[in-house]
């Protein structure tokens, strides 16, 4: 594992993303044996979630690509949503990830990565407009709070700012996902737990 401050090997995360991007998606498809972890993690979420949503604060979710746990359903909780997006770069201001208020039903568009989100025009909320985020997620190591994604680096870029570190911000993954010593590269702000098909978890002390 490198030391913080250094970045991780690429081809051992390549690698990482690689089996873990497998399992997820066979874990998340349904057997004809029961239930498959999709159902039991959005479960989950129903159950425990509502708890950790502050008054009025919105419920950060994200626009389900293929193999990672679909939350849209979450949609009839008691709590604004927000979608992110990833907007082009302007003068001054680097390409970034944003997050827009949205409800069911309202136009998308396709942002600067081909993914759907809320138009421009519903404008950007503030980090302090968000209650949780609840981020997609390929394996997460619950002794540091250290996330594998698919490697675009926009959630790490937008909580890099402190106002956004500060969010409360749950990976989203089967719990045979969890990895112990993940690759930890020094931008990487760790998060403040997991939600799996048990429920949702805080960082585990080791």
């Amino acid at each position: 594992m490198p030391a913080q401050g250094q970045a991780a090997d690429t081809a051992d995360k390549a690698e990482l993303r690689r089996h873990f991007r497998a399992l997820r998606l066979r874990l998340l498809s349904p057997d004809g044996e029961g239930p498959s972890e999709q159902a039991s993690i959005l479960a989950a979420a129903r159950r425990d979630l509502t708890a950790l949503l502050g008054s009025g604060r919105h419920l950060g979710l994200y626009w389900p690509l293929k193999g990672e746990v679909d939350l849209r359903p979450l949609a009839e909780l008691d709590a604004p949503l927000a979608l992110p997006a990833v907007v082009p770069a302007v003068p001054g201001m680097p390409e970034r990830m944003v997050f827009r208020p949205w409800s069911p039903g309202e136009p998308l568009t396709p942002d600067a990565c081909g993914i759907p989100a809320p138009l421009p025009a519903v404008g950007e909320l503030p980090a302090a407009a968000l209650g949780l985020l609840l981020v997609p997620s390929l394996a997460f190591d619950p002794g540091r709070g250290v996330r594998l994604g698919q490697g675009g680096g926009w959630y790490d870029r937008l909580r890099a700012d402190a106002a956004w570190a500060a969010v409360p911000a749950l990976a989203v993954l089967p719990a045979a996902c969890l990895q112990r010593s993940l690759p930890r590269d020094s931008w990487d702000v760790p998060f403040s737990g997991w939600l799996d098909g048990e429920g949702v978890h805080g960082l585990e002390v080791v």
